[in-house]
């Protein structure tokens, strides 16, 4: 991915990974996609299925300057599963498109991913990303996503030039 160094930051929502019962697979995995398309990942943290927390954190790590926050879990149907709730409290606006094409591109092989809410958007110059909670999910949804990030990061920081390409 030909792009400036961006920095990043992951989220994992999970409840029983932030009490310890359950290892967080899809966090380590999200940051290490984000490496490995170029990205400065600062900041990896699991915090519980608590909206106001997840909340304050996307709030945090944008007032920080992270260029990109990738959250992972809590878009399902459980009562609890709120972190696309928590991001639009936080966002200033929304991107639909990019939860549409990922649970687009899922649902072929896997009809529950149409379940998934997940959604992203804009607060300040950062973009905010909800992927799903599980491994796989979050790579094919990465992979999905993964082509329009310089572009989508470029015109969040304000550079609107289009390339003809």
């Amino acid at each position: 991915m030909d792009m400036p160094m961006r920095t990043a930051a992951v989220i994992t929502v999970s409840d029983s990974a932030s009490r310890g019962a359950r290892h967080d697979e899809s966090g380590p995995l999200l940051a290490s996609l984000l490496r490995e398309a170029g990205f400065d990942v600062r900041h990896a943290v699991v915090l519980p299925d608590d909206r106001a927390r997840i909340a304050a954190r996307l709030r945090a790590l944008a007032l920080e300057g992270v260029h990109l926050v990738a959250t992972t879990g809590g878009t399902g149907l459980g009562p609890r599963d709120v972190t696309p709730e928590a991001t639009r409290d936080v966002i200033e606006r929304e991107i639909p498109g990019i939860g549409e094409a990922m649970r687009a591109s899922a649902w072929p092989a896997k009809p529950q991913a149409m379940l998934s809410r997940q959604t992203a958007g804009i607060r300040g110059q950062t973009l905010i990303i909800n992927f799903p909670g599980s491994p796989r999910a979050v790579e094919e949804g990465f992979r999905v996503i993964a082509p329009i990030l310089p572009h989508a990061l470029d015109l969040v920081a304000g550079i609107t030039e289009h390339r003809r390409d």
